[in-house]
């Protein structure tokens, strides 16, 4: 196993136990039209996905997954953790779906659940950036693909994964690489996006980011006609410490002129 991808396996499975936690699971076991904010945010820009063959790449504890199971779509989740994928199995027999979950590598993908296979491929927030050739994963996508099917993600904005850590002054400063850089980048962080009793047990990781043209033309190259494409002023998540304010749909915008930073996009595109 790699360097990168060991160091990250170690850091996504010792936030399990916290993001059991976090994620708020009893709410989908307790209402069955509960569905994920980052499915709801982009539900209009799905469009109809019942009865689809959809995988679901980088799953982890599989609360999107789940939300796309709900919206009609058979559901199969690949994640490189083993730990988040006990909690998701947990999670789809509760709810009673029936959600297929293999642990892989996203770039073994195409071996392992076959090729041509899915009618939709969906990647959710914040999984572009802990994979370091994102034209080999544009690769993994078509292979997946049947012709006709499609891609649909959201992602992180990598003008908004370049910023530097939340500032006193709330200045918001260019300090990481925006473009794919060999190696990536590697941070220490103890904490993670949701709550905690404590501080992770590994917290080291390697960041890869991704500029806009090295996508498109990733997906270009693989076969994908691009069909939509937007930008967002919101995060799921705080990136900007005190400069940003959490809004009533539970996304978090810049106080002050939020049409300064693209946060995050949403991107689809079709198999030729």
């Amino acid at each position: 196993m790699s360097d990168y991808l060991a160091t990250n396996l170690a850091n996504w499975n010792s936030r399990v136990p916290h993001h059991e936690i976090g994620y708020d699971l009893d709410r989908y076991r307790t209402d069955p039209s509960s569905l994920s904010g980052v499915v709801r945010f982009d539900r209009p820009r799905l469009g109809d996905i019942a009865g689809l063959d959809a995988v679901h790449l980088q799953c982890h504890i599989g609360t999107d997954t789940l939300s796309l199971a709900r919206l009609g779509a058979h559901l199969t989740g690949l994640d490189f953790s083993e730990p988040a994928l006990e909690v998701a199995r947990r999670l789809a027999a509760d709810c009673g779906q029936s959600i297929e979950y293999v642990c892989s590598d996203v770039y073994t993908a195409p071996d392992v659940l076959g090729r041509e296979r899915f009618d939709l491929v969906y990647t959710g927030i914040g999984a572009l950036c802990w994979l370091p050739d994102v034209r080999r994963w544009a690769g993994v996508v078509a292979a997946l693909l049947r012709p006709g099917g499609r891609l649909f993600i959201r992602e992180g904005h990598p003008v908004a994964w370049s910023l530097c850590d939340p500032r006193e002054d709330q200045l918001l400063v260019i300090e990481y690489p925006y473009f794919e850089v060999d190696g990536g980048t590697r941070f220490s962080e103890e904490e993670t996006y949701t709550e905690q009793s404590g501080p992770l047990e590994s917290p080291d990781i390697v960041h890869f980011n991704h500029g806009l043209a090295e996508i498109f033309n990733a997906l270009w190259d693989a076969g994908m006609q691009i069909t939509g494409f937007d930008e967002h002023d919101s995060v799921p998540w705080n990136v900007a410490g005190d400069a940003m304010v959490e809004g009533d749909d539970g996304e978090f915008r810049l106080r002050e002129q939020p049409a300064r930073l693209p946060c995050t996009y949403t991107l689809r595109a079709v198999k030729g």
